[in-house]
């Protein structure tokens, strides 16, 4: 016998509702009474990992704010006794800041503009189309990714020098786009691998050309994989010290990395308190790009995880 709900569902009136045993009750109780302390145990540790890594991050800051007398005492002062901003003053105003941000600034701008679009194109081919050799560049490219940058650094600087690129904005972002392609290639792939065969077959079927398939269905839908690669490539542009330092041989085309060193001098020794107001500096567009895409970039990140 049967009976219809409101819905128009019909539901079996002889089958009775759930309804929660004391002894279920009792044993979920238990189950909760034991997964506790596995919970306060995780939580614990999850907090004390937090506070270590930020803990750092809290120091430049606190002593960005301290004047030079507090922040060279032997005791540590976790909080500056006389906050000062007279450190900010003096690395916004430290020679060349200026230039070295606009420096700073073009190379990060073209090196991601220029890997986000070589590595869409690259991903996209190696993701849609078959043709021989696409698992060799593949494997090809998982094992350039695997090699560390500093075995990389004195062969690129030989090419880059025997062809006029050294010195150049162009050739530090040229190293800057070898650095993160391989990356971005292999983390946009799997976008592209997670979008069904079924949309770009619907396309073609209306008439859309290949050209128009890529960048009318396939280009939006990866998305939020762009913006996952974009900020890879601007944090390893932005943060780079080594690279920039090598192949830009004038000091007016250094990057604000590079800038930060000058804080040292063999005779005056380390500015901490000006070095430590500059890094404060330094890592607000970092800051202010990771807010700005935040959303994003979780959303794409868990998207590109569906397949790969």
């Amino acid at each position: 016998m049967t009976t219809a709900m409101p819905t128009g569902v019909p539901v079996r009136a002889d089958v009775p509702a759930a309804v929660p045993t004391p002894e279920g009750v009792a044993a979920t109780r238990r189950i909760r009474r034991r997964r506790r302390p596995v919970r306060w145990i995780s939580s614990s540790i999850a907090i004390v990992f937090c506070v270590v890594w930020i803990f750092p991050v809290y120091w430049m800051i606190n002593t960005a704010f301290k004047p030079r007398s507090e922040a060279l005492t032997s005791t540590p002062l976790f909080a500056p006794a006389h906050p000062t901003l007279d450190n900010f003053v003096t690395a916004f105003t430290r020679a060349d800041f200026l230039v070295y941000l606009g420096n700073s600034t073009i190379v990060v701008a073209g090196a991601v503009v220029l890997s986000l679009a070589l590595g869409i194109l690259a991903s996209a081919a190696l993701s849609r189309f078959r043709f021989r050799g696409r698992r060799t560049i593949l494997v090809t490219i998982l094992l350039v990714q695997m090699l560390p940058g500093t075995a990389l650094l004195i062969p690129q600087f030989l090419i880059f020098n025997q062809v006029g690129l050294t010195g150049t904005y162009a050739g530090l972002i040229l190293a800057y786009v070898a650095a993160v392609l391989p990356f971005s290639i292999w983390v946009m792939r799997g976008f592209f691998l997670a979008i069904p065969m079924e949309v770009e077959e619907a396309a073609r079927i209306d008439g859309a050309s290949t050209w128009q398939v890529l960048t009318k269905v396939l280009f939006p839908l990866v998305m939020p994989g762009m913006i996952a690669t974009s900020v890879f490539a601007f944090i390893a542009a932005w943060n780079d010290y080594i690279v920039a330092y090598t192949f830009m041989q004038d000091q007016a085309h250094y990057t604000l990395p590079v800038w930060l060193a000058s804080f040292t001098t063999q005779t005056t020794g380390t500015d901490f308190t000006g070095q430590m107001a500059a890094s404060v500096l330094f890592s607000l567009p970092v800051v202010v790009f990771f807010m700005i895409i935040q959303r994003n970039l979780v959303s794409g990140m868990s998207a590109g995880a569906v397949k790969g």
